[in-house]
């Protein structure tokens, strides 16, 4: 039994737009093309701010977007799901609109798309790595509400008082005494990404840590996404059967080697001094400055 009066009764219906009888546009889509655009614009101001050439901040589409969503959904396949879709290779594309996006498989499609993007633009790769980690910080937030619009990647049960009755898990007609409240797993994500993306705002535009500690700001947005990931992990149901005689499921298996990249980045940043880009910058002038000096003496003389 559970109290209703303790718990969230969610059915929301995950499509936004019904056209004809096999096709729909669904709220999961709209959260993905809201952190795609909002990546693409932030990346932007990031480009402009640091004086770069419009075409940078425009090939980042080509190498960056693509290839997360590239990443995303194969990883999903490859991940959770190879059976079924390298028997049927053509349902990777047509079943995308039903979910099945995986976020370490965005993360290497991202990591494979931002080296490109890098040679092509003759920028150090943990420049961009530093820089993107911002937009995918608030990106995987909204990728989060639409896995809570298609009621999916749902938490294990609870009684605490924000816990979330999935009705859509259940036949229609299921009586809500018989469903259980879970764990907002979804919400918990969200949450914990949306105070990643503060912390990446801060370091970037109060402390300038991407041009004085590069590789910093990549870790802690490693750190902030995966390490969050592997613990809410605990809390969320598996998502594939294949998982339940697993100790540690899929999802903390793969982010093991990004919580151990984000250590190895951070302390690779730190050991050393801080660069002070004004520094730098004042220091050629100042040098420039004396010749003119002592040549203006000499003539007087």
């Amino acid at each position: 039994m559970i109290n209703q009066f303790l718990t969230i009764y969610w059915d929301f219906n995950p499509v936004l737009v019904r056209l004809g009888d096999s096709f729909d546009i669904r709220y999961y889509g709209l959260m993905w093309a809201l952190a795609i655009g909002l990546a693409a614009y932030m990346f932007d101001r990031f480009v402009k701010r640091e004086g770069l050439p419009e075409k940078v901040s425009e090939s980042i589409f080509y190498f960056g977007t693509l290839a997360t969503i590239i990443g995303s959904r194969v990883g999903h396949c490859i991940f959770y799901e190879p059976d079924k879709y390298l028997a049927e290779p053509l349902r990777i594309l047509t079943d995308i609109r039903d979910g099945g996006m995986a976020s370490h498989g965005a993360a290497i499609g991202l990591l494979i798309g931002l080296w490109l993007f890098s040679r092509r633009n003759k920028l150090p790769y943990l420049w961009s790595l530093d820089r993107i980690m911002i937009a995918v910080a608030i990106g995987g937030a909204f990728v989060r509400l639409g896995n809570l619009f298609n009621s999916e990647i749902v938490g294990a049960p609870t009684d605490l008082p924000w816990g979330f009755i999935f009705a859509r898990m259940y036949p229609v007609g299921t009586p809500v005494a018989e469903m259980v409240a879970r764990h907002p797993a979804q919400i918990y994500e969200a949450l914990c990404y949306v105070i990643t993306f503060v912390i990446l705002m801060y370091l970037y535009y109060k402390r300038d840590m991407a041009r004085r500690r590069p590789g910093l700001m990549f870790g802690v947005g490693l750190i902030g996404i995966f390490l969050t990931r592997f613990l809410i992990e605990f809390v969320k149901e598996n998502q594939e059967a294949f998982e339940q005689s697993m100790t540690l499921n899929m999802g903390q298996l793969l982010s093991v080697p990004f919580i151990i990249a984000a250590f190895v980045l951070i302390w690779y940043a730190m050991k050393n001094p801080a660069i002070e880009p004004k520094a730098a910058q004042s220091a050629p002038k100042a040098v420039a400055a004396n010749p003119k000096t002592k040549k203006a003496k000499k003539k007087k003389w």
